[in-house]
């Protein structure tokens, strides 16, 4: 038994939430309804215009968790936030809301914690301005052997590729996982990222035990449609899953195959879906569910997430599984 049944490993970023209306998005020179990246001085000023914030724990895979632990798993992350208000608060809801932040703030001379600031404009658009900051920093030290080789499944954020140190503590993560006996795999993140990072992602592909990403990033990752992507895949890993967002999600385990048809709904809010479906289809594998009843359990709490504001449940993930004849 480890102590942990899944350990992710990411970027720490608060989600800082306010109401903007069009002019103050004007004034400010925020473009609308995008994600864009900001350096630290920007970020800054955006922060202080923020008025009546709310703040949350954001972070693809720390989302991930979070619907994990909303399951009833034991779970940790390792990430990297700063000995300051923010970092402080992110470790502290962390832990209250049952995940096991391991890596205590860092003090002294470092980079703030990373934040997006997040302003929502009355027709619900939401502009994101994100200040990576010390969470990109993470590296190889911040992997404790006793966490990640106690994870009975280990979960990895493509996006720390984007920096050296990130890579080293990818690597030194999922072999301390594997060599314990745990099952590691990644997150591709977005198609871009597959583009930056794809001798490293190819090879990562062979080396794990699933990886997970959509249509685009399958297709960004071996150059070419998506049928000859999977084919190239499924011959690859040990385990592929592609979600087709609205469509359908394809798992591929040597010759077996499960085809999940998705439910198409209107999403109020469609932060967090992949999150989400990750963390459902993690439940589903961590549980020894079969391909398709893992990729329904990922559809069911992806639809739970963009059918409200937030990118973390807000039901009982369980119940849902169960009114679906999942559990």
């Amino acid at each position: 038994m480890k102590k942990y049944e899944v350990v992710g490993i990411g970027n720490a970023i608060v989600d800082v939430f306010a109401q903007a209306d069009e002019s103050f998005l004007e004034l400010m020179g925020i473009e609308k309804g995008i994600m864009q990246l900001v350096e630290r001085e920007r970020g800054e000023l955006l922060y202080a215009a923020m008025r009546d914030r709310v703040q949350a724990p954001g972070g693809s895979v720390a989302n991930t968790l979070a619907g994990l632990g909303n399951l009833g798993l034991k779970t940790a992350f390792i990430g990297r936030v700063h000995d300051d208000a923010l970092g402080r608060f992110y470790a502290r809801s962390m832990d209250e809301q049952g995940t096991d932040f391991v890596n205590p703030p860092v003090p002294g001379g470092e980079l703030p914690t990373s934040r997006s600031m997040i302003f929502v404009s009355p027709d619900g658009e939401r502009s994101m301005n994100t200040y990576l900051g010390i969470s990109s920093e993470l590296g190889p030290e911040d992997v404790a052997p006793e966490v990640a080789s106690d994870a009975a499944i280990l979960f990895l954020e493509g996006y720390l590729y984007d920096k050296p140190k990130g890579k080293q503590a990818f690597e030194r993560a999922a072999k301390l996982c594997q060599q314990a006996g745990g099952r590691a795999g990644i997150a591709l993140s977005d198609p871009f990222c597959a583009d930056r990072h794809r001798s490293d992602f190819r090879r990562m592909v062979k080396e794990l035990d699933y990886v997970i990403g959509n249509q685009h990033e399958w297709e960004s990752l071996y150059q070419c449609g998506l049928d000859d992507a999977l084919a190239q895949a499924a011959q690859e890993a040990r385990l592929v899953v592609c979600t087709r967002s609205g469509e359908e999600v394809i798992l591929l385990r040597g010759d077996e195959r499960a085809v999940v048809p998705v439910r198409r709904v209107v999403p109020v809010d469609a932060t967090g879906a992949g999150d989400q479906f990750a963390a459902g289809f993690i439940y589903g594998m961590a549980t020894g569910q079969s391909l398709e009843i893992a990729g329904r359990m990922g559809c069911v709490a992806a639809a739970e997430v963009i059918s409200h504001f937030g990118a973390r449940p807000e039901t009982e993930l369980k119940r849902l599984f169960r009114a679906e004849g999942l559990i």
